[in-house]
């Protein structure tokens, strides 16, 4: 794992992190609670993309760091309510659509601002009730009708998901491969979806066995940029 002694740089980290993972696998810098100085030394060793949690959080970091140098992921639950101020921000990726009425309200909004926004759809496979998501099934069903058919400004890139918060490595890794499978399902039975590629799982304490299941974009936080300034 990455050293997070105090005398570990950022870049050092990084530079860690990446040589651990296989050819083929993103790495997106979980920069959330973390102040702009962090990201810029990230930045500096060449790291673009970054994951935000928090609207008004990414709001602040794109008006300073701007939107030309980093690419935003955001990755944390979106209400509704937010989401014409997120897509005006124009974050490359939005990981965490974990409804049909999330997903609807963006294809509206997205094509009320004349955009076509990435998507990831997000698979809830863990215990904890509080993670958000479409269940397993639930997605397949709604792929199996082709709802996305029915999207006009909204384009899906993927599957995002989370493991459950537990120690036991054989249910973390039954949780990623349950994402994966449903990943897999979702190609088969629609062979025509076009840039459907991305399986984001994986942080800071589960990545490595996230990647052994099918991991192909990781989202890594406190193993960068050390604990969380809240």
């Amino acid at each position: 794992m990455t050293d997070m002694s105090p005398m570990t740089s950022i870049q050092s980290r990084l530079d860690t992190l990446r040589q651990s993972l296989p050819e083929g696998v993103g790495l997106v810098a979980v920069s959330k609670f973390h102040p702009v100085e962090a990201l810029r030394e990230a930045r500096e060793d060449g790291q673009t993309l970054f994951g935000e949690s928090r609207v008004q959080e990414l709001a602040a970091k794109v008006a300073e760091l701007g939107d030309r140098d980093y690419c935003w992921h955001f990755i944390g639950h979106l209400q509704t309510n937010k989401v014409r101020q997120l897509l005006r921000l124009r974050p490359a990726l939005i990981e965490s659509v974990d409804s049909a009425r999330l997903l609807d309200e963006i294809d509206r909004e997205a094509a009320r601002q004349g955009i076509i926004q990435n998507v990831l759809m997000q698979i809830h496979v863990a215990r904890e009730e509080t993670k958000f998501g479409f269940a397993p099934e639930e997605l397949l069903e709604w792929f199996g009708d082709r709802r996305f058919e029915n999207l006009k400004a909204v384009h899906i890139c993927g599957v995002m998901g989370m493991a459950s918060n537990t120690d036991d490595r054989e249910r973390i890794a039954a949780d990623f491969r349950a994402i994966r499978s449903a990943y897999d399902e979702i190609k088969a039975m629609c062979p025509d979806l076009r840039g459907f590629s991305i399986v984001s799982m994986g942080m800071s304490d589960d990545y490595p066995v996230a990647v052994e299941c099918g991991s192909t974009l990781v989202r890594v936080g406190s193993a960068i940029f050390g604990p969380r300034e809240y």
